[in-house]
């Protein structure tokens, strides 16, 4: 791709806002080796990429690719013998931590969509838990091995902790004892050369046996290591060496572990990488907001509501521009500061874009092309060194524009012309339009020059276009109208700016009749088009409107259908109970009369039989009742008094709630809304509801919750104490902390011997409530407390 027409496309800063998306070094070397396709089939592929990191990024919003580290290098030195230091050790196991979390990520999504080319690049990731565990669990931190690397180490360690309390135990009874407190500077015990020793005045060198190890800066102290210890401090520095020598063939042992899956390592390294660029792609599309647009094989291109990509997006005005299917060459015209250049930039770069497998900020349905080549000469490129005028500089690009074109390629001139003599400079113009069009070149120009308009009229296959500009406001619109040419407006503006009639008029003169004519065409023409545009779009909002009016309506039939369907069925149910009901009673009266028949008959027996029908007809008066009696009976028990509109009532019958909307006092009705239906009720059928809400009652756990968050402190001392009594406070304090809302505390635990400090850690590992555990920092305690953050 043509590096001049990158850099004039600004095309850098798209990439800048690309790094900006990667989380590692890795995406980034990716990008610096992004330049732009000329193939059809690979940008196809390349957008199809960011299109299916776009999908993912929306449902799951972030990818697991934290951790990711560049370690080619460090496993290459594995593979040929060196020991990795822990930090090192501790990059490698990120790196496989993340391909395997990474791997069962994507694997989770698959079950949901098909991401055929990120899965078939997670499919070919190594996952190597063992020996990511194998570093975790050995190594604690960048300085520090795990006591459980290895048992010896354990054990070396855990004599390391006695003889060091021996040392002390020993050198304590020293310096309290009566008969040295004379000889000693302070009753205390420090180390020096790495070996403990006392503090002894200067006089009383003599009286204290041993090996002098330092002297303060005055001379008045000596640091003195007493005989009685030296024996113990010796195996101490034994037992140091040996934790060294441990701690150095574990580190050995798992470089070599390492080394042997150097090459897969590299292998994950490469995806990984890839993977981290095209997330990145897709979350650039995401923040811009961008879609994939079609990609034509025929140099057809429109941009619908296309933004450029380097404005700002809340204020920018979205351009409408195509090329390729009915015309070839495009000449925009209008006044400076237009939005000529804008479009022509946005056009070229929202190519550049696509053929680097990027989205572009626009509408859906545009359509881009994929080009050979993208040529663009626009800006001031003058070269002082070469001593060339503005048109000299742009006729030596456009010179090797011509060189190299083809008719797969797309042209795009910012003022062609410009910078000589108008009459020259708009024949040239022509002329180099028309070269480009005989070779069927896609090509967009601007251009301030009337011959060019008329050329555009004239030509099969070329268009004019032009920029809006409101004459009443004397400011550009920014918006392109293409198939109208663009008209100077100069008499316009300077009669908006006061310039007197008079010496408008004469200006008038000055040009052609025809050239007169021609503007006030281009003006009747402009008018009736922005007039059109907006009936036009009038038009499209009222059928908008009436279409979500159309949609409403219809969802309201349909449910209110449903709605009747399932009332009615409601009601036939009921209407079946009832019958069966009085079918049984019919046949027990039906009984009872045949047993009466079977009497004699008498008077008694006539009044008993004529009570029964009577029963009977009552009976089947209540099978009478109509479905609508059942759905809405116009009695109940009382009659609901002082109602207004807007009220919301409880209709006894259907057990529903509604909204008044209108009230009848002389019928004593009211139309009520009921969820999509409005019905005319009668009061009795109806029952005020009480909107009152009970206030919340506080609960035992509420005051519990309240009183921890007051009074629970972020940070625990366990000083002082031993390791069974720190769990056990820590335990309950985090289970308060948790309880308390609290996201970090603080573990302060000291340096000491480290039993109390990894006798903590191990049990934050396995702790319900904890989300992550590190060492403190400078300004919070250093390796003297522990920073806990909880679920």
């Amino acid at each position: 791709m043509n590096e001049k027409t990158l850099r004039v496309l600004e095309y850098n800063k798209i990439m800048d806002m690309l790094k900006e998306k990667v989380v590692s070094s890795l995406g980034l070397n990716y990008i610096e080796n992004l330049k732009p396709s000329s193939s059809y089939d690979e940008v196809l592929s390349m957008l199809d990429e960011t299109s299916q990191a776009e999908s993912i990024l929306i449902k799951k919003r972030s990818v697991p690719l934290e951790g990711l580290h560049d370690i080619k290098t460090i496993v290459k030195k594995a593979s040929i013998g060196s020991t990795l230091d822990p930090k090192q050790l501790l990059m490698v196991a990120d790196t496989i931590r993340c391909a395997r979390l990474i791997k069962n990520f994507i694997k989770a999504e698959q079950e949901q969509s098909n991401y055929e080319i990120i899965h078939s690049l997670i499919e070919s990731l190594y996952i190597f838990k063992d020996i990511e565990d194998l570093i975790y669990s050995s190594i604690e931190n960048e300085n520090e091995i795990s006591d459980n690397a290895s048992t010896q180490l354990k054990s070396i360690r855990r004599q390391i902790v006695q003889k060091n309390e021996a040392i002390r135990s020993k050198l304590n009874s020293i310096i309290s004892s009566s008969s040295y407190q004379k000889y000693l500077q302070e009753n205390i015990v420090t180390i020096r050369a790495d070996r403990f020793v006392i503090p002894v005045k200067q006089e009383y060198r003599s009286n204290v046996e041993g090996i002098v190890h330092d002297q303060s800066a005055s001379g008045a102290t000596l640091f003195i290591e007493p005989m009685v210890i030296v024996n113990m401090n010796n195996e101490l520095r034994e037992l140091k060496i040996k934790e060294k020598e441990e701690i150095e063939r574990i580190l050995k042992e798992i470089s070599d572990k390492v080394g042997s899956i150097a090459d897969n390592l590299i292998s994950n390294q490469e995806i990984l990488g890839k993977l981290d660029f095209i997330f990145a792609k897709g979350k650039l599309s995401i923040s811009m907001k961008a879609i994939c647009p079609k990609i034509d094989t025929k140099g057809y291109i429109n941009i619908k509501n296309g933004r450029h990509p380097l404005l700002d997006q809340q204020s920018v005005v979205p351009t409408n521009i195509w090329l390729g299917k009915d015309f070839d060459t495009l000449v925009i015209t209008g006044p400076n500061t237009g939005g000529k250049t804008v479009t022509l930039k946005t056009v070229g770069l929202f190519q550049l874009m696509i053929q680097s497998g990027l989205h572009i900020p626009a509408d859906c349905g545009t359509i881009m092309s994929v080009f050979d080549n993208i040529f663009a000469d626009i800006g001031d490129e003058q070269s002082i060194e070469q001593s060339l005028s503005t048109f000299s500089s742009h006729m030596t690009n456009i010179v090797n524009i011509l060189n190299e074109v083809t008719d797969k390629s797309l042209v795009l001139f910012d003022e062609l012309g410009a910078g000589t003599d108008p009459v020259e400079g708009a024949a040239l113009a022509m002329a180099i339009l028309d070269y480009l069009h005989n070779f069927n070149v896609k090509t967009v120009a601007t251009t301030h020059y009337s011959e060019l308009k008329h050329y555009a009229l004239t030509k099969p296959r070329v268009e004019n276009a032009s920029v809006e500009f409101d004459v009443e406001t004397l400011s550009p619109t920014y918006k392109l109208l293409i198939g109208i040419p663009g008209k100077s407006n100069a008499f316009e503006i300077s009669r908006k700016l006061g310039l007197s009639e008079y010496i408008i008029e004469n200006a008038k003169k000055l040009i052609s009749r025809e050239n007169i004519e021609f503007e006030e065409v281009l003006q009747n023409i402009e008018e009736n088009k922005i007039r059109l545009e907006k009936e036009r779009l009038e038009a499209e909002k009222l059928r908008d409107e009436l279409e979500n009016l159309k949609k409403d309506y219809e969802e309201k039939v349909q449910a209110l259908a449903e709605n009747k369907e399932k009332m009615i069925q409601e009601a036939k149910k009921e209407s079946q109970k009832i019958i069966l009901s009085a079918k049984e009673e019919v046949n027990n009266i039906i009984k009872q009369m045949k047993k009466l028949q079977e009497q004699e008959y008498n008077r008694d027996t006539n009044k008993e039989i004529e009570n029964i029908k009577a029963k009977l007809s009552q009976s089947l008066k209540g099978v009478q009742t109509s479905v609508k009696d059942m759905i809405v009976p116009k009695v109940s028990k009382k009659e609901l008094k002082d109602i207004k509109i807007g009220d919301e009532v409880k209709v006894v019958t259907l057990n529903q709630q509604g909204t008044i909307l209108s009230i009848d006092n002389n019928k004593k009705e009211a139309l009520v809304q009921i969820g999509i239906m409005k019905m005319n009720l009668p009061f009795t059928s109806l029952e005020k509801i009480d909107t009152k809400k009970n206030e919340l009652l506080k609960t035992g756990t509420g005051k519990i919750l309240k009183s921890k968050s007051s009074n629970i402190k972020t940070q625990i001392d366990l000083r002082g104490k031993n390791l069974d009594e720190a769990m056990e406070c820590v335990d309950k304090y985090l289970d308060d902390s948790y309880l308390a809302g609290l996201d970090k505390v603080t573990i302060i635990h000291g340096i000491g011997t480290g039993v109390l400090k990894n006798g903590i850690k191990q049990m934050l590992k396995k702790h319900k409530h904890v989300k992550d555990f590190r060492d403190g920092v400078y300004g919070e305690g250093g390796a003297g407390v522990t920073i806990v953050q909880l679920k």
